[in-house]
């Protein structure tokens, strides 16, 4: 403490006689563009940083396909420092599934939404888990078709809001949300499937670290991260309630955690 004796009172009743400076660009390397157009309070941003930091980290920057589906995340795919391939809606598993047996020295992964994945390719991405692919498949997973209008997922919970569930989802009208890791970690191709979330800082350094170990267990067989954003435009809450709706909403039945990792055992992240 005695070291601090000597430094200056700020105040902070006024405007500060000088303006702050950047010091850092805290900017990930593989991110092109740091600007986007997706909503206030988004959760897919801080997802997709999570999976670009993680490339990096693995050193495979330069030996890294990603293949994006369709949704708000697609914008991304021209922000990204790697190489992206363009998929139909539903079908990245497939794409990633050629990449990979045609380039099996690269690090292959897709980036879908919940709508495009568990609605438009459910079948695509089950058939590549249950073959044992060797990719990593992310599911951004806010519970909304969030480019199209906010309308219904197979993952919405019951009782949210949507486009075309203004009264709530009903399990007699619309039937039951689909878990879709919880599926995954029964298939014997999969060998790591995991559950986070961006809603907190603690739940971001979680996601990360799924991120990577799936990653790494690539190539030991089928690999899956579903990551629970924030979509507080489709959710109808304001931009600083969606963190506080995620958890309470989606966490509640989508619950975080590692479902399957054959290396580690089954269990809960840390």
């Amino acid at each position: 403490m005695t070291g601090r004796k000597n430094l200056p009172i700020v105040p902070t009743d006024e405007p500060p006689a000088c303006g702050a400076k950047l010091v850092h660009d805290f900017t990930p390397a593989l991110v092109d563009i740091g600007a986007h157009q997706l909503c206030p309070g988004c959760g897919e941003p801080v997802a997709m940083r999570a999976v670009v930091e993680a490339v990096a980290e693995l050193g495979r920057t330069a030996s890294c396909v990603a293949v994006f589906g369709i949704g708000c995340y697609t914008a991304f795919s021209n922000n990204l420092d790697i190489e992206v391939v363009q998929a139909l809606h539903g079908r990245a598993p497939s794409v990633a599934t050629g990449v990979k047996r045609s380039r099996p020295e690269l690090a292959v992964l897709t980036v879908q939404g919940d709508g495009d994945m568990a609605n438009e390719g459910l079948q695509e991405v089950l058939h590549a888990a249950a073959r044992g692919e060797r990719i990593t498949c992310f599911m951004l997973n806010n519970g909304v078709f969030g480019e199209t209008g906010g309308h219904m997922t197979a993952t919405t919970v019951l009782g949210q809001r949507t486009k075309n569930t203004l009264e709530g989802r009903d399990s007699a009208r619309h039937g039951h949300p689909i878990r879709l890791a919880n599926l995954f970690a029964q298939l014997d191709g999969a060998v790591y499937v995991a559950r986070g979330a961006v809603d907190t800082a603690v739940n971001v350094h979680r996601t990360k670290r799924m991120v990577l170990r799936a990653l790494q267990a690539q190539e030991s067989g089928f690999t899956f991260v579903e990551i629970l954003t924030m979509c507080p435009t489709g959710w109808f809450v304001e931009t600083t309630q969606a963190p506080g709706y995620l958890a309470e909403h989606h966490a509640a039945v989508h619950s975080m955690g590692v479902l399957k990792d054959l290396k580690g055992g089954k269990g809960v992240a840390n």
